[in-house]
């Protein structure tokens, strides 16, 4: 933790004495890199064997939700580089992935010693499966996606919606540099987002059902071994970190558009109101989905501690 403290401060100096900027266009916010940094160092060199104080347990705490923070848009990242085979800009995605490696090690090192508090229901339910509520929090979550892989896969077979057909999102996406595989697997009707939704359904309802603790039995070699527990949660945590403050703000702005406080940009829909209704629909997906994430996650957490 202590390492990952000094890289991320010096990282963070480097970029704003090069005139990097890594939030928006000033390089003046580089700087919190260098205090979250210096204050992991420190937290980290201070750090003994045992379970940490509580006013350390705290600060770390704080600064894993200050890197968390900081990692927000390493998905986006993800699907960018996976869909058009590359990002926006590498020092911004470094960043993304040096803070989200940041907050899981302050995470761990402030649970480090202290005891699972597991709530009542989950401890009932043991290690395997989620509490009834954390199940149907799954289940709403997974269900917000529904309109949402509906939506694009209608695109993607050719039909029109919101005043857009598939063939005008198909020349978008050519227009904003799609990768090959993003153009071919929308050639046959299956829309990439549509399918990382449902691997993200998959993987939200393995965090709650016992079926999600061992690997299937297509799998060779592994099929029936015990899945290691920081491979659901590192996509969970990145998911949920990603996915439900830009679906809730996001909502939240789709509320003041509806009352006409913000303008509404058209886009490459017909009418400001076409713009709204999809919004809706995948901002509502988003929100929804990314706070089921969350409550899964620390459930999965909290049982397989």
């Amino acid at each position: 933790m202590a390492a990952w403290g000094v890289g991320y401060a010096a990282f963070g100096a480097a970029c704003a004495l090069s005139g990097t900027p890594l939030f928006g266009t000033a390089v003046g916010p580089d700087w919190a890199l260098v205090v979250v940094g210096s204050a992991a160092a420190a937290a980290g060199a201070g750090a003994g064997p045992g379970r940490p104080r509580p006013v350390l347990r705290r600060a770390l705490w704080l600064l894993s939700g200050l890197a968390g923070a900081g990692a927000f848009g390493l998905l986006m990242d993800v699907i960018t580089l996976l869909l058009a085979q590359g990002v926006d800009s590498g020092p911004v995605a470094a960043q993304h992935a040096l803070a989200a490696v940041g907050a899981g090690l302050l995470a761990v090192a402030a649970r480090f010693g202290a005891s699972a508090r597991a709530s009542a229901a989950d401890r009932a339910a043991g290690p395997a499966g989620a509490s009834r509520a954390v199940r149907l929090a799954a289940v709403v979550g997974s269900s917000a996606f529904v309109p949402y892989i509906a939506m694009k896969l209608f695109w993607a077979s050719g039909g029109t919606f919101a005043g857009l057909s598939g063939a005008d999102l198909r020349a978008a996406a050519e227009r904003n540099g799609a990768s090959g595989l993003w153009l071919t697997l929308d050639s046959w009707g299956l829309d990439p987002t549509a399918l990382l939704a449902l691997l993200g359904v998959l993987l939200l309802q393995g965090l709650v059902r016992p079926w999600g603790r061992v690997f299937p039995g297509w799998i060779p070699v592994l099929a029936g071994r015990p899945v290691p527990r920081w491979l659901p949660l590192a996509p969970a945590v990145l998911g949920a970190a990603t996915l439900a403050p830009y679906g809730v703000v996001g909502l939240g702005w789709t509320v003041l558009a509806t009352a006409g406080v913000v303008e509404v940009p058209r886009g490459d829909f017909p009418t400001p109101a076409d713009t709204l209704l999809v919004a809706r629909i995948g901002l509502g997906a988003f929100a929804l989905y990314g706070v089921a994430l969350a409550v899964a996650a620390r459930s999965y957490w909290r049982r397989t501690a």
